[in-house]
């Protein structure tokens, strides 16, 4: 004789997901300041900024997840790896920016800006600019 499955209690339903209700804004948080970061890594705020919020937030959503304390750890995680990417390559395009800021080809090439009184005086300038680089 079959018995028919007994219809499940509120107290069950609690039981297999210790963690419902309770979202995890800051795996959201982390994902869409990642996605921002690498989209916008070539600028400071965008790169650096908001790179460096994701990580934090998706270091934070990701513990918080593992301990049982909010869900979606997946999302915290990628948004973290998102916001380092955005946040490395904004730190590589800022080292490559000071590096050429400093250069001795960039410093005369100032120097002969400053100088010229007509176009075509900043046109040859450049014109040197791109002839010592290029050596």
């Amino acid at each position: 004789m079959a018995f028919p499955e007994h219809p499940g209690t509120p107290a069950d339903s609690t039981q297999s997901y210790s963690t419902a209700g309770r979202g995890n804004g800051l795996a959201v948080a982390a994902l869409v300041l990642g996605i921002l970061a690498v989209l916008f890594f070539w600028t400071v705020i965008g790169g650096a900024v908001l790179g460096l919020l994701a990580l934090i937030f998706g270091i934070i959503g990701a513990r918080r997840a593992r301990g049982g304390r909010a869900q979606r750890g997946k999302m915290s995680v990628v948004g973290a790896v998102l916001g380092a990417l955005g946040l490395v390559a904004s730190i590589v395009i800022i080292a490559i920016g000071a590096s050429i800021l400093n250069s001795d080809e960039f410093k005369d090439f100032d120097d002969c800006v400053q100088h010229a009184d007509s176009q075509s005086e900043r046109d040859a300038c450049a014109d040197d600019f791109n002839e010592d680089i290029n050596r």
